[in-house]
């Protein structure tokens, strides 16, 4: 059996976007002689849809979307995601599904047994789990149709009592096709891989995997769509970052020569993620234009660059906001990376609105010494010009903080946290400047002195990053394990960090809460990201 993957950048609720790549593909996939073609969990309605599942009306516009796409299956059979409603009283409303198509009409639905309800994923918070099993018979065959996550316990340490397969392996299915919603994060590729494999391998099936590619909000997923042989060996393997469409026949899987495998470095993967992010962000928000507050500092020059190769160069919009703090070095590196790039630039001095601003308050602040609200109110005097600019010509202004600094509050609300949309928040400094080096790789793109001088706000004189945080070699390192790992302060010192400072570093990030809590959305990149992923209180005094 001939069976084609449809890889594809779906968006959440334009219906008619995606109806219209399914019966795309549906017909490229005919058209080339495949006898099914699969797509991606949740395809109908995008994913994830979150609380639009809330809305009787965005469900019908599934099933009335769904009922289309059957009406091209006359030929051919199509598995494509979807809701659908819960017909008994007990239990949650919906279930997660995947419709099985052909005669031109909907023949089954496939009803998803495992929902993932841990970091990004909140799926029983709408869906029913199923508790019934049953293969797909089509042409001769028969199919183990899974939904993402009904292939995932298969780990050393696995979340549920069921496993679907030991279920379906019962009815004697020909192979297994899997179609999921596997977010990004620069570790899960390798992860998936290794959970297809144990699945192929255990229950002795070829098994045909096709995932969701292109960014939903904060949510990049990379595609990678594949089919394995028994063995767990991958015979085809479609693109990372961008839409693909493949088709391999069934019988022919065992006796196909493994492809080389697809393993780039992790820093390349959050490159092109990152790149992605941005791309389709601007995309299905119909904006083009960009508006970044380039300081000379190596996160505002990654964003740039990374900005640039998503909308092109002519889109991205780069102002100089400079102060009586600013070093000359610091306007000149944003100049010549401005002229590197091809992008336009302007430099607006904030001179005259910062000395406004000290002025007016000047009476109020009562004689006290210059200090942080000095700091803070040049911050915000560039945001409130940035925030201007992108109001009169529809620019998006983009964020620039890392996650060393958004972690430990090393941010002004209202002034450098502004944006709608943050494209470092999930990389670590350390991780910024190794994406610098890999924009670099084949020129100078970023001066080089943007990359080696010492980080610094310059809200004050001769101000470094150094005169507040720790290193950020040691702090990233702290960072990593208490935010991805999860480590306890006494886990952390057992490491071979000094008690006094894992403390502090440890308080900083859990009282700056409320700062995350006002940050735009941030590209996630790792497993444990700010935002979606990563739910915590305000109001509390754990470690503080």
């Amino acid at each position: 059996m001939k069976i084609a993957i449809a890889q594809i950048n779906y968006h959440i609720g334009n219906f008619e976007s995606n109806v219209d790549k399914i019966i795309s593909s549906i017909k490229k996939a005919e058209k080339n002689g495949a006898e099914i073609v699969i797509f991606s969990e949740l395809a109908i309605p995008g994913y994830p849809p979150r609380d639009f599942l809330e809305f009787r009306d965005f469900v019908n516009k599934c099933y009335d979307s769904v009922e289309t796409v059957a009406g091209y299956c006359t030929n051919i059979a199509a598995i494509v995601g979807t809701p659908v409603f819960n017909e008994n009283p007990k239990g949650k409303p919906l279930y997660n599904a995947a419709a099985v198509l052909y005669d031109g009409k909907v023949q089954k639905y496939i009803r998803k047994t495992l929902l993932p309800n841990y970091d990004i994923f909140d799926e029983y918070r709408y869906f029913e789990p199923n508790r019934e099993f049953e293969i797909v018979e089509y042409k001769g065959k028969k199919l183990a149709v899974t939904v993402c996550e009904d292939l995932w316990n298969v780990t050393d340490s696995p979340l549920y009592v069921t496993n679907p397969m030991d279920e379906l392996i019962k009815f004697n299915p020909d192979f297994i096709i899997n179609i999921a919603a596997s977010p990004f994060d620069y570790k899960q590729e390798k992860l998936r891989k290794e959970v297809l494999k144990r699945n192929a391998v255990e229950y002795n099936l070829p098994l045909f995997y096709v995932n969701h590619v292109g960014a939903q909000t904060e949510l990049l997923f990379d595609g990678g769509s594949l089919v394995m042989n028994r063995k767990g060996e991958i015979v085809n393997e479609l693109k990372y970052f961008e839409e693909d469409f493949s088709i391999t026949d069934s019988e022919e899987v065992d006796e196909l020569t493994p492809v080389k495998p697809h393993n780039p470095p992790e820093i390349s993967l959050i490159h092109d993620a990152l790149v992605m992010g941005v791309k389709n962000y601007f995309e299905k928000l119909g904006f083009k234009k960009a508006i970044i507050g380039l300081s000379g500092g190596i996160d505002s020059a990654v964003t740039a660059v990374i900005a640039a190769r998503a909308l092109g160069n002519e889109n991205v919009y780069n102002v100089m906001l400079p102060s009586r703090y600013s070093s000359e070095h610091s306007v000149n590196d944003a100049v010549k990376l401005a002229e590197n790039v091809k992008m336009p630039y302007d430099i607006i001095s904030i001179e005259k609105t910062f000395s406004a601003l000290e002025e007016t308050l000047k009476p109020y602040f009562k004689g006290l010494p210059f200090n942080i609200a000095e700091e803070n109110l040049q911050a915000r005097a560039r945001g409130v010009i940035l925030m201007g600019l992108s109001n009169k010509f529809g620019y998006i202004l983009l964020n620039t903080s890392n996650k060393s600094e958004t972690a430990v509050g090393y941010g002004t609300l209202y002034g450098d946290m502004n944006g709608g949309l943050s494209v470092l928040g999930d990389v670590y400094k350390t991780r910024v400047f190794e994406l610098a080096r890999y924009i670099n790789k084949d020129e100078e793109i970023i001066p080089e002195n943007i990359i080696t001088k010492p980080p610094s706000a310059e809200l004050r004189p001769d101000q470094k990053d150094s005169d507040s945080l720790p290193d950020y070699k040691i702090l990233d390192k702290i960072l990593y394990l208490y935010i991805e790992e999860r480590k306890g302060p006494k886990e952390i010192v057992n490491e071979g960090f000094e008690p006094g400072l894992v403390k502090r570093v440890l308080k900083m990030v859990n009282t700056n809460e409320y700062k995350r809590y006002q940050t735009p959305p941030i590209l996630r990149v790792t497993p444990k990201a700010f935002g979606m992923g990563r739910r915590m209180p305000i109001v509390a005094k754990y470690l503080l």
